[in-house]
């Protein structure tokens, strides 16, 4: 057991090397708690939208990536809503958590189109255990022993367009790059975080009284690292349920499913499987919990 743990912190520290910072953690159902991402979707939906999640990526796997979230978004008035965004996010020895407030204003193009502008603020945290890098054999530099720190301040910005049937969606969360975990040639080392541009866009198809089905994609882009694409398609069956698939470009596929148990509460999961056999083999998939209040 011990060295599937050691096999895989070495195979993801290479992993986190030749991906050159995709840093920021996936989300499948990303189209149901947008303004962790984006802070102009807070408010665009009708009524106040409070949710908590949770994602185990490579279950199992002791020091595999875990996040935890919460968001809530309002309208204020008639053009404003409001937002708060939590993320809590941990790998292998880093452990980084942001705490932002949302802010978007709403502009009505014509009768069924509105755009929503925002911007995020906030602080984040970020700490790394350096002392875990000599258990698993992995050389750092020194440099690293001024990583761990309090909170830094940060600040994003959105823009979501929301049709009838129809949103686009293109943000940056993130415009600040305080320091943090870097990978040079398998060596640990004092790095910095990296902007994440995220675009993404939905489009609602009735087939038929009963069923509508929901195809939607993510872009991100980070500097320096392969394009990330989200793929998902989901139908719409009656007013209690929502299966749908997703494929992740290059890195994992799986399903999901969203259950209204009520007309306010909806539940959702998500399993996703690795394309790489390496990381299948020794891990459980990953799960993700999604639990949403609409008041």
């Amino acid at each position: 057991m011990k060295f599937k743990i050691i096999y895989f912190v070495l195979i993801a520290f290479l992993a986190i090397g030749a991906l050159s910072a995709q840093q920021d953690p996936n989300f499948t159902f990303y189209r149901y708690n947008m303004n962790l991402i984006n802070p102009a979707y807070a408010g665009s939906n009708e009524g106040t939208d409070i949710g908590v999640g949770i994602r185990s990526q490579w279950a199992s796997v002791e020091g595999s990536p875990e996040t935890q979230t919460v968001f809530f978004g309002t309208p204020v008035g008639k053009n404003l809503g409001l937002g708060i965004s939590v993320i809590n996010d941990r790998t292998f020895i880093e452990n980084q958590t942001s705490i932002t407030l949302d802010f978007s204003y709403q502009l009505q193009l014509n009768a069924n189109t509105l755009l929503f502008l925002g911007v995020k603020a906030g602080l984040n945290s970020y700490k790394v255990n350096t002392d875990g890098l000599i258990t698993y054999s992995i050389q750092a530099d020194p440099s690293l022993m001024d990583v761990d720190g309090g909170f830094s301040p940060n600040v994003g910005a959105g823009a979501y367009l929301k049709g009838k049937s129809y949103f686009a969606s293109l943000s940056v969360p993130k415009i600040l790059t305080p320091n943090r975990l870097d990978n040079d040639n398998g060596i640990a080392k004092q790095g910095e975080d990296r902007i994440h541009i995220y675009a993404s866009a939905g489009y609602d198809i009735p087939l038929n009284g009963n069923i509508t089905f929901k195809p939607a994609i993510l872009a991100r882009y980070v500097d320096a690292s392969p394009l990330s694409m989200d793929f998902t398609a989901a139908f719409m069956l009656g007013e209690r349920f929502e299966p749908g698939v997703a494929y992740r470009l290059n890195e994992g596929f799986g399903g999901f499913f969203i259950f209204k148990a009520s007309k306010r509460l909806h539940l959702g999961y998500a399993y996703e499987a690795a394309t790489q056999s390496t990381i299948n083999n020794i891990s459980n998939g990953s799960h993700e919990i999604l639990l949403k209040l609409n008041l």
